[in-house]
């Protein structure tokens, strides 16, 4: 079935007439010109890899601090016990537990953006890997959500900072801020996380690591950027 798009983005497709992907100052200036909504909408960059998902050694995952955040309030889970807990809580996260938390998330309560958790609470997270994975919402070393100094790591992402994985098909998607930013502060978000995928390209993955850009907003046309 074909996709219904609104008489708005129709338009705005036809007013984009680009074949050719653009540099990534010029795609952010068309993308604020899509401005036109009543809210604030999300930019997001979508990224194709050169890797193969099938291999384990050729996934992608990781997390990046933008500097200037993402504009919104991200709600911060921990599981941590004992002073970790009041250290959670002191940065500001929005939940901490231990087993109370794992209850509640196997009944579905998962009001929460992110999930961290100290090292010495993997056995209380771990059980709940087939609930939290597929909402991407596992604690993992690699994307920076189980951490020691849970000070830092709440206050990080707290701030802005993101995790990103790729999916089967070897793409990465993130949240990059919103419309409302200035063209530099897109310009900045979206440099960092580029420049970031490129530090995890895996040992093992031949040929072109990223093979498409594109960047959008949540009710506008993607835009093609040079790789």
């Amino acid at each position: 079935m074909a996709r219904y798009r609104s008489k708005r983005y129709r338009a705005l497709r036809e007013k984009l007439k680009i074949t050719d992907p653009l540099t990534l100052p010029e795609a952010v200036k068309q993308l604020k010109a899509f401005g036109t909504t009543k809210f604030d909408q999300t930019v997001e960059v979508s990224t194709n890899l050169g890797i193969d998902p099938r291999q384990s050694d050729q996934n992608v995952r990781g997390s990046v601090a933008l500097p200037h955040g993402i504009g919104k309030t991200v709600r911060v889970a921990v599981f941590a016990q004992g002073d970790n807990a009041e250290k959670a809580l002191a940065a500001g996260a929005d939940i901490v537990g231990g087993d109370d938390l794992a209850q509640k998330i196997k009944q579905g309560v998962m009001d929460f953006d992110v999930a961290l958790a100290t090292p010495d609470m993997m056995g209380i997270v771990g059980p709940l890997g087939r609930v939290l994975g597929p909402r991407g919402l596992m604690p993992s070393p690699r994307s920076g959500t189980v951490a020691t100094d849970i000070t830092a790591a709440v206050k990080e992402f707290k701030a802005g900072k993101i995790e990103f994985r790729n999916d089967k098909g070897g793409n990465v998607a993130a949240s990059v801020g919103k419309l409302s930013f200035s063209e530099e502060q897109l310009l900045e978000n979206i440099q960092s996380f580029l420049n970031h995928l490129r530090t995890v390209k895996p040992a093992t993955a031949k040929g072109t690591y990223i093979r498409s850009v594109t960047i959008s907003a949540t009710m506008s046309p993607g835009i093609r950027v040079v790789a």
